[in-house]
Parts: structure tokens; C-alpha cells; sequence
């Protein structure tokens, strides 16, 4: 993710969380930032967040 003023919904540690469960991690420690990180991988990594925070909605409810 860029370092520039837009706000991250995703908290860093969540991020770094999810690269590790899809093995993309090294290559975001390796290359210093998320510049080099495909827009598919990207795109795991949002949606894997949505599923998270789905079941965690669907805990509480239960």
C-alpha cells in the first residue's frame, strides 16, 4: 500500500496476518512495502478480510 494521506481500513497487522496465510509476506518484508504485490494478491488479501469479519459478525450474533 502506498504511503500516502488515504486512510487504511485494514488495520497493518491484519494485513501482514492474511500475506502470511497466502505465503506473500517475504516477498512484502523482502521488497520493504506492498508497492511489488500483485492486484490479484491484493485482492485475496481484501477478500479474506471480508470473510474474517463476516464470521466474526456471525460469532457475536450466535
Amino acid at each position: 500500500m502506498s504511503s500516502n494521506n488515504k486512510k487504511s481500513l485494514m488495520s497493518a497487522a491484519l494485513k501482514e496476518e492474511i500475506a502470511k496465510e497466502l505465503g506473500v509476506y517475504d516477498q512484502v518484508k523482502k521488497d520493504g512495502g506492498w508497492n511489488n504485490v500483485s492486484s490479484k494478491t491484493c485482492g485475496k488479501i481484501v477478500s479474506t478480510a471480508i470473510e474474517i469479519a463476516n464470521r466474526s459478525v456471525e460469532n457475536k450474533n450466535s
